[in-house]
């Protein structure tokens, strides 16, 4: 499979791309705000979704990606504790909720165990690009329904 490499311009896009990066885990030290150049770049493992369809004779796949945000202002991050390096970070869904001066607004990263991580941006741009060769995996990931 070629790498994919994915860029999105608004809400909808933004959703592609949090389909593909949905299961994806990350270290917190693979989380980097550029503040300078107003960029948070995220680089963990994803679950290779598009490979994970019908039966087959192999395991699953993860690749090495990378995601980034650019025209990011500020980033607020809750339940992230930059110190821990046996942390392991779950992203559930990446979602922009817009502000009252559109384009702009901020892009949520929602992962597993209550963390997130806010970006406020003066509009969606975002890239995601697989870095490398795939990885086979025994473990497809899973979400359960609980009792609410």
């Amino acid at each position: 499979m070629e790498l994919l490499k994915l860029m999105a311009m608004d809400k909808e896009d933004l959703s592609i791309i949090s389909a593909y990066m949905q299961d994806a885990v990350f270290k917190p030290a693979d989380l980097d705000f550029q503040s300078r150049d107003g960029r948070f770049l995220l680089v963990g493992n994803r679950f290779v979704w598009e490979e994970s369809n019908g039966k087959r004779r192999r395991g699953f796949e993860r690749r090495r990606s990378a995601l980034h945000f650019n025209r990011v202002g500020a980033v607020r991050s809750r339940g992230v504790n930059r110190r821990d390096d046996d942390a392991v970070l779950s992203l559930l869904t990446v979602n922009f909720v817009p502000g009252e001066d559109e384009p702009g607004g901020r892009v949520e990263l929602i992962f597993s165990g209550d963390v997130a991580v806010e970006l406020d941006v003066e509009c969606v741009e975002a890239q995601m690009s697989d870095l490398g060769a795939a990885w086979e995996t025994e473990f497809k990931p899973a979400h359960p329904l609980s009792d609410v």
